[in-house]
């Protein structure tokens, strides 16, 4: 009736839902639905309300992308590996490993990525639900479990987009 625009604030998603959260989501599901996909799921619902099982859910997506990534290059790898050098063995498949590129901003975020895979397998070491503990252990919040699950959300969705622009490609 004024002539003035009448603006309202319209939800577009649950109130733990990142923005990236739709574009990871589509990604991972098309990589492999059956299992990356689920890890992914898994974290994004423990997120707000189950910290410790985020953070695990989170490493668990990184090393189940992974592994993908090896087997479906034809590498190998041992059941006892680490995340760090599951990572690194992935990226090597990839092109993506530091000492296969020479401009110094790709080494740069290409170290960072490791650098935070690195993290994310040390953090759910100490506040993950994967080990038992003591009385006075620290607990993880929501706030921590949102940031590990966007970082490995973040950080999986690279080499997924890597490998499959590189299937896309070849002859």
């Amino acid at each position: 009736m004024s002539g003035y625009p009448l603006f309202t604030v319209k939800a577009t998603g649950g109130s733990a839902e990142a923005p990236a959260d739709p574009l990871i989501s589509e990604t991972l599901a098309a990589f492999d639905e059956a299992s990356v996909h689920e890890a992914w799921t898994r974290a994004l619902q423990r997120r707000a309300t189950h910290p410790e099982g985020a953070i695990t859910s989170a490493r668990t997506l990184l090393e189940t992308v992974c592994k993908h990534i090896i087997e479906d290059a034809g590498g190998t790898y041992s059941d006892r590996e680490e995340l760090p050098k599951l990572y690194r063995t992935a990226a090597e498949h990839l092109q993506l490993a530091l000492d296969q590129h020479t401009e110094e901003v790709f080494k740069t975020i290409l170290g960072n990525c490791q650098s935070v895979v690195n993290s994310l397998a040390s953090i759910r070491n100490k506040l993950s639900d994967a080990h038992g503990r003591g009385r006075k252990a620290v607990r993880p919040s929501a706030r921590h479990a949102e940031l590990a699950v966007n970082l490995a959300g973040t950080v999986a969705t690279f080499p997924v987009s890597t490998w499959r622009a590189r299937q896309a490609v070849k002859p």
